[in-house]
């Protein structure tokens, strides 16, 4: 889903015009990106955690060459989802149909015993 989806779709349910919806989602996007830019930390009930973490610097290796290479330290945003989104997100997991946009689940075939022409 996009930007461009979610205001369509909060625009409908609320009854605002797109352009005053997407002001308000631009807002609250912009708001969240300030507070882990002062912060480093912002909770969001019912939801989760965004948090500023420390990478610390660290000898890697390009994997096209196999050259070592030095990463610097850098500063990267974390998410802990909240209990009742972990709690949504985990009973997809039972639902009965799997969504329109992922692949059909494998197929499972009878083992042979080995030598065997199966037939």
């Amino acid at each position: 889903m996009t930007k461009k989806e979610i205001v369509k779709t909060i625009s409908e349910e609320i009854g605002l015009t797109q352009l005053k919806t997407k002001e308000i989602v631009q807002k609250t996007f912009d708001a969240i990106v300030d507070t882990l830019v002062q912060d480093e930390r912002i909770e969001l009930r019912n939801f989760g955690v965004f948090e500023v973490k420390r990478r610390a610097a660290r000898k890697a290796r390009n994997p096209r060459t196999g050259e070592k290479v030095f990463v610097g330290e850098k500063f990267v945003v974390t998410f802990k989802p909240g209990k009742e989104m972990e709690e949504r997100v985990r009973n997809l997991e039972s639902s009965p149909e799997p969504p329109a946009s992922s692949p059909p689940p494998p197929q499972s075939f009878p083992q042979q015993p080995p030598g065997s022409l199966g037939g």
